[in-house]
């Protein structure tokens, strides 16, 4: 079976760990890039790439690229494609665009112009001609501009696959499902230690660790674009799923999800009901600042506040200055891991930080931040960087 080129796309700041599944599944020629890692891959590995990766957001199947300076380049390079293998007369369509070209201030503009490329080459090869779908087309096109030039592809996937199924359409989502994931393995979590979120919230962080705990596929019970597809081959995805299926087990050690909230913990047990992952999550009320790690050598990660609002920041300080009093005091050869979204707050934490790694929560550039918690105070020395710090000397 021939390999073909596909492009995994993430959040900026987990091409590494996103580079190392893709290899772990297979990919062959992997290469990270910026927010993407392009390898190459039969059928089989584009299916296994849609239902078992976690930090990716899209799989694309790249069939065009070149110069787009102006409406008729770009109606040239997509009309280049044959669309009528993947695209039956009566089939639907959609454009997804992103990047940005000056040629093209409105993407609208620039979608339009490839479906009329797409329709227009169908029409002259058969006769008949498909139509837009927005919510769930036969064939989704991602369209990616740059200066001066353009490269189309298929989205296998459709849907992003951040949106696993398990969080209700239109709830608050301060933290993708992918993002969430990405951020786990970063921390190298793999199962093999409890894990706590005192700041559960809806249960994000609770639901991807209980996926990864148990070698649960995040895709493997939704559907995909691919298979609309004239060319699908319903005998591989159902290989794939069996082979997916087969190396699920119990999550080895706790993982516990908490918050103060009373409606974010009954929307969290809904969630992790619908991921089916609800027997391997403990779900409980609890302050953030007065936080218990389930057992020796804890996983914890949190996502707090931001305070990008006007006059938020100053009330927070108190939040992480808290946060920071309680992992001091918590030792046990746990590590803790923040994602921080505001420079000035995450001083407050009054913590050295032993990594800062930097990630993107959508168009907020954030530090994802490694503590090592022990036993005690440790003793400033040259040869010994101690753990707790004044917030004043924290690191940049």
């Amino acid at each position: 079976m021939r390999t073909r080129e596909l492009v995994a796309t993430c959040s900026r700041g987990l091409e590494e760990v996103l580079a190392g599944e893709v290899l772990d599944l297979g990919g062959l020629r992997v290469e990270a890039g910026r927010g993407m890692v392009r390898f190459h891959g039969e059928r089989q590995t584009m299916i296994r790439s849609c239902l078992g990766l976690r930090a990716a957001m899209r799989i694309l199947i790249p069939v065009a690229s070149g110069s787009a300076g102006d409406r008729e380049q770009l109606y040239r390079l997509a009309g280049r494609v044959a669309w009528e293998d993947y695209l039956t007369p009566g089939g639907t369509l959609a454009v997804n665009v992103a990047g940005r070209n000056s040629a093209f201030g409105n993407t609208v503009f620039a979608a339009q112009v490839v479906k009329d490329a797409v329709v227009d080459r169908i029409r002259q090869r058969t006769g008949g001609r498909p139509s837009v779908d927005l919510v769930k087309p036969h064939v989704p096109i991602h369209l990616h501009l740059r200066e001066g030039e353009a490269s189309i592809s298929l989205d296998a996937a459709g849907t992003p696959l951040s949106k696993r199924g398990y969080r209700p359409k239109g709830g608050p989502a301060p933290l993708n499902s992918a993002l969430a994931a990405g951020l786990l393995l970063l921390a190298d979590y793999d199962g093999e230690r409890p894990l706590l979120d005192p700041m559960g919230g809806t249960g994000t962080f609770g639901a991807e660790a209980a996926m990864i705990a148990t070698r649960m596929a995040p895709g493997l019970y939704r559907r995909f674009a691919f298979e609309r597809w004239p060319d699908h081959r319903q005998d591989l995805l159902v290989k794939v799923r069996r082979d997916l299926e087969a190396l699920q087990r119990p999550a080895p050690c706790p993982i516990v999800s908490a918050d103060h909230d009373p409606k974010a913990l009954k929307v969290a047990k809904q969630n992790l009901g619908a991921a089916g992952v609800t027997q391997w999550v403990d779900v409980v009320p609890g302050e953030a600042t007065a936080m218990v790690p389930p057992g020796e050598g804890s996983l914890i990660v949190i996502n707090p506040p931001y305070g990008k609002r006007l006059g938020e920041a100053g009330a927070l300080k108190g939040l992480y200055s808290a946060l920071g009093d309680r992992l001091k005091a918590i030792g046990g050869n746990s590590t803790a891991w923040i994602l921080a979204g505001n420079r000035e707050l995450s001083k407050s934490i009054g913590l050295k930080a032993s990594r800062r790694i930097p990630v993107f929560n959508g168009p907020i550039e954030c530090r994802w931040m490694r503590f090592d918690l022990y036993e005690g105070s440790r003793r400033v020395g040259r040869e010994d960087n101690s753990l707790v710090m004044s917030a004043e000397k924290a690191e940049e």
